[in-house]
């Protein structure tokens, strides 16, 4: 029987050949050739020998020894090799030594490491050793990176400096260097970070301020902004080429520091070119430049927004200003005042128009610019002017613009167009219900005397209203325009009534227009004493209407009506275009020759204000059809008047206007009658819903609810709450009196 003892290996013999086997590999890597492979044969020998070193018994299991050998072959090399190479070169020919130097001993610890394979499988894992990669690894970075990093990292970055300044340099030995880096640290970043990122961004931070502190005292900003962006730019491209991803951020943020951050005040403020003089001078492509900039660094975004928002304001500030200005140097004309009104509010919408086209275009619709924007037109849209609310001078644009005979004369697509722009502009207003009830007012008017340009711009304005704000704002409004379709309706059955019953005509034209009250503003009815002529019309209408309902009750609204009546002048006959009280005050003269104050009034059971104005339209006014004793411009109960049958005028029809009364603030009125109204709807359905809630949530919640229509004061909700509470709607916890309880 044959045996097969394995011959035992001593330490010297058998580290001698694996010598030889490492003495190769070196000259391979010395000659150029570090990826020529040995053969099988060989590396099974080399493999082996290591392997029946490690495997004998004791004393001659020589595991510790050779784990030793293996981090002193490298340490050999190094020493006698690579250092020598590297210590003689400098810069970027040091750099390229290094990452050949690099390369051959990632392929020397890659074969070493197979040759020492067995040490790894079972000597280090028991031992809890470093791996030999790691071995390897740990003695370049402790002979050759420790030695060299600091003239490695100031080769790299006196490289990307030339870069900078225009010079091509090789990115890939740059990448290569820094891999080594990144590597070095066997998977940890502190060596990157400690012994080449620290160096790059302080030497980065001072580059750029250098150049910023030349270039700013030199160009004007949007150059200055043109040469920053360029610059950023460029560190973008090097990051994504040469520099490890995690240096991005770090980088940009130094680079935006030095080169904006730093001359924040001056590219803001600088005269002629900075940011307030763009704007000042609409510098459009320059300004959009500048915001495109801005917007990138996060410490500019307040300040661009906030300098935008006071440019809005200011301009916003200034036409107010100037609409004030003119009011005040025109008192006098209130004619005047109100051309000056719309003036201003096309110039506010012209000053919107424009900075909206700012925000959407030229600043890409950055949502901090677009709510500087939106804060900047809401505080200047709840000014008032001149003692006039926005709201209401919208309201009367509007009316100009849809008014038959207006000084706004614009074709079809202009007027939509600029009814667009309104209702982009009310969604600034806070008290929406304000605009809409002055503009109800307007439109009754319009749709009443026939005053609408156009009754499809008319349905086209309450749509744009109706799909922005909901039915909520035109629900009346629509009302309005329907009641007038059946009021035409009602005017024909009204004829076709008169000519089937020749007994009931009244012997004058007579023209009727019924309204749903609910749908109209409301109108103060009073109790004229009407001509017998004028009684006998009403007499006429009220049968005919009790033939089509008797559930309605008719109450005639005379401030509303007009008379065409002929007045029988010396010169000539003219037609006067009244309203329904001037006619009966005119008719009492064909009785009586001269009338006093006192007898008028009685006689037409009118108060002393109508009277005044009634009188005084009529006599001292543009035209006098009664002549007045005294002669004198004010209207006093002592006054008497005659019948001016000298009288002559121009025309052969003569509209002569009752003095207006200040509606003002009756709108006002009514809007706040139909918010204490609405304030209690809401409280009602919220708790109804809720059932009990506490009191301030209750009046946040009121606040939300009512918030599209108006802005509710908080003061007058917490009052309807307590009269709610005083009609049993809601009572108070007993327990806790801040909670509030629905009762059913």
């Amino acid at each position: 029987m044959l045996g097969n003892e394995r011959k035992t290996i001593d330490l010297e013999q058998g580290w001698e050949f694996m010598q030889k086997g490492i003495l190769k590999l070196k000259n391979l890597l010395d000659e150029g050739h570090p990826e020529t492979e040995f053969s099988s044969e060989e590396f099974f020998m080399l493999y082996t020998t290591i392997y029946n070193m490690c495997t004998q018994k004791p004393p001659h299991d020589y595991s510790q020894q050779l784990y030793d050998k293996y981090r002193e072959a490298f340490e050999e090399y190094i020493m006698s090799t690579v250092l020598p190479s590297l210590r003689e070169k400098h810069d970027e020919f040091m750099l390229r030594e290094l990452v050949k130097r690099w390369g051959n001993h990632k392929v020397m610890v890659r074969w070493l490491s197979r040759f020492f394979y067995y040490l790894d499988r079972y000597f280090i894992v028991r031992r809890s050793l470093p791996p030999l990669n790691e071995v390897g690894l740990t003695c370049f970075r402790e002979m050759v990176y420790q030695e060299l990093k600091v003239k490695v990292s100031d080769a790299v970055i006196s490289l990307i400096d030339k870069e900078r300044e225009g010079e091509q340099i090789d990115r890939a030995l740059l990448k290569n260097i820094l891999d080594i880096f990144v590597v070095i640290g066997m998977g940890q970043m502190d060596y990157y970070e400690n012994d080449f990122e620290a160096a790059l961004l302080k030497d980065s931070a001072a580059y750029y301020s250098r150049k910023a502190s030349s270039w700013i005292s030199e160009d004007f900003c949007p150059d200055y902004l043109l040469k920053a962006e360029e610059c950023l730019k460029q560190e973008k491209d090097r990051i994504s080429h040469y520099l490890h991803s995690s240096s991005g951020p770090k980088l940009l943020k130094k680079v935006q520091h030095e080169l904006w951050s730093v001359y924040e005040s001056q590219l803001f403020e600088k005269e002629h070119s900075g940011y307030h003089a763009l704007l000042t001078g609409d510098k459009v492509e320059n300004l959009s430049r500048m915001v495109r900039v801005f917007s990138k660094v996060e410490t500019f975004l307040d300040p661009l927004a906030n300098v935008f928002k006071q440019h809005v304001t200011a301009e916003g500030t200034a036409l107010v200003k100037q609409a004030e200005d003119e009011a005040d140097s025109r008192k006098a004309n209130k004619k005047d005042v109100g051309l000056q009104q719309q003036v201003f509010m096309r110039k506010l919408i012209e000053l919107h128009d424009k900075y909206m086209a700012y925000v959407n275009g030229h600043f890409q619709n950055h949502i901090l610019l677009h709510k500087a924007f939106k804060e900047a037109f809401e505080a200047l849209c709840n000014k008032g002017v001149s003692g006039s609310s926005i709201a209401e001078l919208l309201a009367t644009f509007c009316d100009n613009i849809l008014k038959k005979g207006s000084s706004e004369k614009l074709g079809d697509e202009t007027t939509e167009e600029m009814l667009e722009k309104v209702v982009k502009l009310l969604s600034y207003i806070s008290d929406k219900d304000l605009f809409s009830e002055f503009y109800r007012k307007k439109l009754a008017r319009r749709l009443l005397f026939d005053k609408s340009a156009n009754d499809d711009h008319e349905r086209s304005m309450l749509m744009k209203l109706k799909q922005q704000y909901s039915g909520q704002l035109t629900s009346k409004m629509e009302g309005m325009v329907t009641d007038l379709t059946l009021a035409k309706e009602n005017q024909t059955s009204f004829e076709e009534y008169l000519s089937n019953n020749p007994n009931a005509n009244p012997g004058i034209e007579l023209t009727v227009t019924v309204l749903t009250a609910g749908f109209w503003p409301s109108y103060r009815s009073f109790d004229l004493n009407l001509p017998a002529e004028m009684v006998k019309c009403v007499k006429v209408f009220r049968e005919f209407y009790q033939t089509k309902t008797k559930h309605r009750k008719l109450t005639w609204i005379y401030s509303l009506g007009t008379c065409n009546i002929i007045g029988n002048f010396e010169p000539r006959s003219t037609e006067l275009i009244v309203t329904t009280s001037q006619a009966s005050a005119l008719l009492l003269f064909n009785s009586s020759d001269r009338l006093s104050y006192s007898e008028i009034m009685t006689q037409l059971n009118l108060t002393d204000d109508d009277v005044v104005r009634l009188l005084h339209s009529l006599s001292s006014a543009k035209y006098q059809i009664l002549n007045k004793e005294p002669n004198t411009k004010s209207i006093a109960p002592t006054d008497h008047f005659e019948f001016n049958s000298k009288f002559t005028g121009k025309m052969q029809r003569i509209r002569i206007p009752l003095p207006p009364m200040d509606e003002k603030k009756k709108v006002i009125g009514d809007v706040d009658r139909d918010r204490r109204y609405a304030i209690d709807a809401s409280i009602v359905r919220i708790m109804k819903s809720r059932k009990v809630l506490d009191h301030q949530q209750l009046v946040m919640e009121c606040v939300k609810q009512l918030g599209p229509m108006f802005k509710p004061d908080l003061k007058a909700i917490k009052k309807r709450i307590e009269d709610l509470i005083s009609r049993d709607y809601l009572e108070r916890g007993k327990d806790n009196p801040n909670l509030l309880r629905y009762l059913a």
